[in-house]
């Protein structure tokens, strides 16, 4: 039986080379209608926010850096998908919020993109295996720590059973 110690680091060579072998395939997979993987991560974080976003508050749920995040909303403006709204908390902040062409893309695309993971995990994992991967991941993120962890946490938190 291997220590704590090198099971430990055993499971995350797992679950990250996982991850990162799925997350390929789906960027490689045909189903972004010309966006790239982290504007759709934007245009599906504003989904969930129908008062918009803070552009840090962007950056935290798709883990992204503020400069970054400001070159990826003004890109996403460009193409008519975001805009930005006057927050009623603080006259200086902008919200980020989806305009209808940027809801009916993230709808489109995220069809797409669920029916991809659904087959991508179902084809190795039954629906026992599938709620087990998910409570273990999500008492992962609740055991992680700093801000990305309380943000990735709140965004859980949002969305619906």
């Amino acid at each position: 039986m291997p220590s704590d110690f090198r099971l430990a680091n055993e499971a995350w060579e797992a679950y990250y080379r996982t991850q990162a072998t799925i997350a390929r395939e789906l960027t490689d997979a045909d189903i972004w209608h010309g966006l790239l993987t982290r504007e759709y991560a934007v245009l599906h974080a504003l989904s969930a926010a129908p008062e918009g976003l803070r552009i840090t508050e962007l950056g935290e749920d798709v883990l992204i850096t503020q400069p970054g995040m400001s070159r990826l909303i003004a890109r996403l403006e460009a193409r008519d998908l975001v805009e930005r709204a006057a927050d009623s908390t603080d006259a200086r902040a902008r919200r980020i919020r989806l305009t209808g062409d940027g809801a009916e893309m993230q709808r489109r695309v995220g069809a797409n993109v669920a029916r991809h993971i659904a087959q991508a995990l179902t084809r190795a994992l039954d629906t026992t295996q599938l709620a087990s991967l998910r409570d273990l991941s999500l008492t992962l993120l609740a055991g992680a720590s700093g801000p990305a962890a309380g943000r990735q946490r709140e965004v859980l938190e949002r969305k619906p059973s």
